[in-house]
């Protein structure tokens, strides 16, 4: 293999100078620096990283970490996230992708092994591991989850207005028997979309009942289940939100499997606005929460972190947007 002392003899310098020329030194005259890479180009001279993290005491990886991979993290919401950083972060680094259910304690989690640290925060149990990771100067941004620390790059969804205007597209459609299926309970996004339902519902004087509130799981069976509850009331509702789309298209299934039709007799919104919503039948009138944008909005300030430590703190909001299908009946 060669290394930059072979390139050092062979071009007569030192292994310093090839070394600043590789890297782009401004210490180093033009033409010194095009022979020099013009030689490592001829004897396909590779780098070695790991040599040059330690130099550098870089590990050149970046951790994606969620609140749990197994528990309450739905496909398209792994899939999404994962895509939006893996578009920012390029081949110099390594993702590392885990949940943070999967340690017993944090020890693993220290600056020799990561550069910055990117989180999809979903549940206050993460708090812990949030303040392990700052009290390790490690940068990190946080995603998903509104934090009250000052120090941190905070990027999010207003989940709580977007289900708001979820539940006012029902009522403006003449419904006024609205349901909700909720997600895992302690998961802040559950209580955000729960929020916006019940602001909705007290702004317009409708009562909430509460054999209409139904706890779900934010998986497919679970909106499957919660629906069937749902349909077994002496006066079912005519309109169910989901709290995410997942659970929505559990929920259409099970009005099927009862014999009835959607939205002829139930309209169904959900929350996400995930890739199958338009290919449902009917196509799912929804909320879109762009986790794809957040998680690369999340990406570019993770880097600009690495490259500048000790930027402030910021709060960022990223717009929910209702995206109005087929799912949802007027009633007249």
């Amino acid at each position: 293999m060669v290394t930059i002392k072979d390139i050092a003899k062979l071009a007569n310098v030192s292994h310093t100078t090839v070394s600043r020329a590789l890297n782009n030194s401004p210490l180093i005259k033009e033409d010194t620096r095009k022979k020099i890479i013009d030689l490592a180009s001829q004897l396909n001279y590779t780098p070695n990283y790991n040599a040059k993290s330690l130099v550098l005491k870089k590990s050149n990886t970046i951790g994606l970490f969620f609140t749990s991979i197994s528990n309450g993290t739905s496909p398209s919401f792994f899939t999404d996230t994962i895509k939006g950083v893996n578009s920012v972060i390029n081949e110099d680094f390594n993702l590392f992708v885990r949940g943070i259910d999967d340690y017993e304690d944090f020890s693993a989690i220290n600056s020799g092994r990561f550069d910055g640290i990117i989180l999809m925060s979903q549940s206050d149990v993460d708090n812990a591991f949030i303040y392990h990771v700052l009290q390790k100067n490690i940068p990190i941004v946080v995603l998903n989850r509104q934090i009250d620390e000052k120090k941190l790059v905070n990027i999010l969804s207003n989940d709580a207005e977007g289900s708001c205007q979820a539940i006012e597209h029902l009522i403006q459609n003449g419904h006024r028997d609205i349901a909700i299926i909720e997600g895992i309970e302690g998961f802040k996004s559950t209580k955000n979309r729960k929020e916006g339902y019940v602001k909705a519902m007290l702004d317009h004087q409708l009562p909430i009942q509460s054999d209409y509130v139904v706890q779900g799981n934010y998986d497919m069976h679970s909106g499957y289940k919660a629906m069937e509850r749902l349909l077994d009331n002496k006066k079912p509702p005519t309109a169910v939100f989901c709290s995410n789309d997942d659970m929505a298209i559990g929920a259409m299934n099970a009005v099927f499997a009862s014999g009835l039709k959607v939205p002829d007799d139930v309209s169904i919104i959900g929350f996400d606005d995930i890739g199958f919503a338009q290919y449902t039948t009917p196509r799912l009138t929804t909320v879109k929460r762009p986790i794809e944008q957040i998680s690369v909005k999340g990406a570019i300030h993770l880097l600009s972190l690495i490259e500048k430590p000790g930027q402030r703190g910021e709060r960022i909001f990223v717009n929910t947007e209702l995206k109005v299908r087929n799912s949802v009946k007027e009633l007249t």
